[in-house]
């Protein structure tokens, strides 16, 4: 029985560098590896995140898309194959008001070798471009650590402006929103319209 749920399929992106596409199984091990790393959880958890939620984290990222018709790629070098990071859109209900709230919020995590070398850049902007082609009209929040000078280049970079700074988890965080590239076309106008 359908719920109203999206059910999409995963689709495939790809740029100059980077191949993202659907979280899989034998991502698990490079996943891990990645969130098991002090310097990437810094500004998320705070620890290292255990293989048994990382698991977790993998078959989330397959349900987003099922429920939402967005969720999150596991992104790989195109060159030698790399897994290197992740990025994509979910809505975690979190309850943080009308800069977040109800929006896809795009998030991205990177492997420490990865960082420095425009990565995270071109795979963010890649996920952007497909949800303003998917979802016209739609603005985009984003979370993140008031710490976290990079992450807030680079959303500064992507079109995102700082809309609250609040507690969140025992952390201090940014809500930052990204206006919508593409205006939301209005069906009634545009009937009206073509009737005149």
């Amino acid at each position: 029985m359908n719920d109203g749920a999206a059910r999409s399929a995963i689709p495939q992106l790809e740029t100059a560098r980077l191949v993202l596409r659907a979280p899989q199984k034998s991502d698990l091990d490079a996943s891990a590896l990645m969130w098991g790393d002090p310097a990437v959880v810094r500004f998320t958890s705070g620890q290292p995140i255990v293989r048994e939620d990382v698991w977790r984290r993998i078959l989330c990222y397959r349900g987003l898309w099922d429920m939402l018709g967005y969720g999150y790629w596991a992104v790989f070098q195109r060159t030698g194959g790399t897994m290197i990071g992740e990025v994509g859109f979910a809505d975690f209900k979190r309850g943080l008001g009308d800069c977040l709230d109800g929006l896809p919020e795009i998030g991205w995590s990177f492997s420490t070798e990865a960082q420095g070398q425009g990565f995270a850049r071109e795979a963010v902007q890649a996920a952007l471009s497909w949800i303003d082609r998917h979802l016209p009209g739609t603005d985009v929040g984003c979370l993140i650590h008031i710490d976290n000078a990079r992450s807030f280049r680079l959303a500064g970079h992507c079109g995102f402006q700082e809309c609250a700074r609040l507690p969140y988890r025992g952390n201090q965080v940014a809500v930052l929103r990204r206006a919508a590239l593409t205006p939301a076309l209005d069906i009634q106008q545009l009937k009206d319209e073509h009737q005149r």
